[in-house]
């Protein structure tokens, strides 16, 4: 295992297309490394651990309450993670990565779409929001799922419909899918992603 800026787990695997996973707050780098594997099967997995703690629980930005993000550290913590993301692909010979990411993981994903166009082949965001209001361009076709639960009362459907307005703006191409349930995942999320990959992988 290189030593790289965050601490993380690598799984060997097909390194064209390989998973940046980014697990959700309480996570660490393994969490969704069964989820990587069912998602693709076969594919590298590069898994960092978020860098900020908030009560003992790994995040990857800091925030101030529920919904409400420190933006200067998201900025920051969004700068931090391209350069892992650059390491990583160095390190272990990796293509360009998808993201998969959930909750505090889909946002921070959503921000290195946002800040870092051209960094991600694409993305897969399980419960995200807006990270923040600035919008720019360069996507140029990236292919995004965004997955919603109805009833997620931790990240609203308006919120993520900006997040998906955000992205279209930006050039990226949006799948929007508002899923039964609330914040946790299901068996939807699992076929929704695989049908995402083998699309966009082809």
């Amino acid at each position: 295992m290189a030593t790289l800026s965050h601490l993380h787990r690598f799984v060997a695997g097909d390194a064209e297309k390989p998973l940046l996973l980014l697990h959700g707050t309480g996570g660490d780098e393994n969490d969704l490394l069964p989820l990587g594997e069912a998602v693709a099967p076969g594919a590298a997995l590069l898994s960092p651990r978020g860098q900020v703690k908030e009560g003992g629980a790994n995040r990857f930005f800091r925030r101030f309450a529920e919904g409400v993000f420190d933006v200067e550290d998201l900025k920051l913590r969004t700068d931090a993670l391209a350069a892992f993301v650059a390491e990583g692909r160095e390190a272990y010979q990796l293509g360009r990565p998808v993201a998969l990411g959930f909750s505090n993981g889909a946002n921070i994903a959503a921000a290195l779409l946002l800040r870092h166009p051209g960094l991600l082949r694409g993305a897969i965001l399980l419960r995200a929001m807006t990270p923040f209001e600035d919008v720019s361009s360069g996507l140029d076709g990236t292919p995004v799922l965004l997955l919603s639960g109805r009833n997620d009362p931790m990240m609203p459907i308006d919120k993520a419909e900006r997040l998906a307005d955000q992205l279209r703006a930006a050039g990226a191409v949006v799948d929007h899918q508002i899923l039964p349930g609330g914040h946790g995942l299901t068996q939807a999320d699992l076929i929704a992603a695989q049908a995402f990959l083998k699309r966009i992988n082809g």
